[in-house]
């Protein structure tokens, strides 16, 4: 199988490694030169054996938009696109309706795994037409980890399932985190405990929260203890926000995501004006001591 790849960043040029290594050809494109295979987009379809295969790993939003929109033009019926960026679900049924009207086939896939990928291999959230999964599932098995398909690889449905499935999936990650963050933050406070780092440690085997996320935070405190190289400042990638408008769109309560969403917008501000009001109105009608702005 030969197929094309455009984004070659910390996913995509990861993913192109582990397909070649796996037996997959990959003519791989990028803005930037100096990792891309071709020159153009146009040079990679014409590399390409008919019907092509493109897969899409770059930013969501107006980078996958421009992407789709090339490949459109330079790409023919029976032709297919996977969208494997962490793009809106409704995004992709309108990028399959965009098309379909040419007859190119399209199928999301939501991707997990990070830089750790490439040696491990990818958790899988596909959505799309059966026959179109079953034609890429090559490369799904190239991507996966090795052993049971049904664990790291899943067709969820039809078009936009796949990402609906990824977006969830990060949603739960963000409540993890916050939760591991928390648990840190209270053992770093207590004076009693006088091996935080051996504390996470021991948790990694027998506990029921042992987890490879618990397995980094491990792995991050014995590469800087107390964290002391990191600022306190966390971005979301729209995938927590996506699903908290979800869960109210679906009247499902999540107060664990939502409250880890805010969390992160909380680690924005330098001095939160929110705090400042709390501070202001305990003063007010309690008495409590307020400390003085900087």
């Amino acid at each position: 199988m030969h197929i094309g790849l455009v984004g070659l960043g910390k996913m995509g040029g990861n993913m192109r490694t582990r397909l070649r290594n796996r037996g997959i050809e990959v003519t791989g494109y990028s803005t930037n030169p100096t990792v891309s295979d071709v020159a153009s987009l146009e040079e990679m379809v014409k590399s390409l054996p008919s019907p092509r295969t493109v897969w899409i790993m770059v930013p969501h939003g107006d980078a996958t938009d421009s992407v789709i929109n090339s490949l459109e033009n330079l790409l023919e019926s029976g032709d297919l696109i996977i969208e494997g960026g962490n793009s809106r679900f409704s995004d992709d049924i309108r990028h399959a309706e965009q098309l379909s009207a040419k007859g190119i086939g399209y199928l999301d896939c939501g991707v997990s795994g990070g830089v750790w990928g490439l040696e491990n291999g990818y958790g899988l959230m596909a959505g799309g037409d059966s026959k179109l999964i079953e034609r890429a599932m090559p490369i799904f098995d190239a991507l996966r980890p090795e052993g049971e398909r049904s664990e790291s690889f899943v067709h969820v449905g039809d078009v936009g399932a796949g990402h609906y499935a990824k977006m969830v999936h990060n949603g739960i990650e963000y409540a993890m985190m916050q939760a591991f963050a928390e648990g840190y933050e209270l053992l770093e406070k207590k004076e009693i405990i006088k091996d935080v780092h051996g504390t996470f440690a021991a948790w990694q085997k027998g506990t029921v929260v042992r987890s490879w996320l618990l397995d980094l935070l491990v792995k991050a405190l014995a590469e800087d203890p107390g964290l002391k190289q990191i600022k306190g400042y966390v971005e979301d990638s729209g995938e927590g926000r996506w699903t908290v408008e979800e869960a109210i769109a679906n009247s499902v309560p999540m107060p664990a995501i939502t409250a880890a969403l805010f969390a992160r917008f909380t680690s924005r501000q330098d001095d939160s004006p929110a705090m400042k009001a709390v501070a202001a109105l305990r003063n007010q009608f309690g008495g409590h001591a307020v400390k003085k702005a900087e």
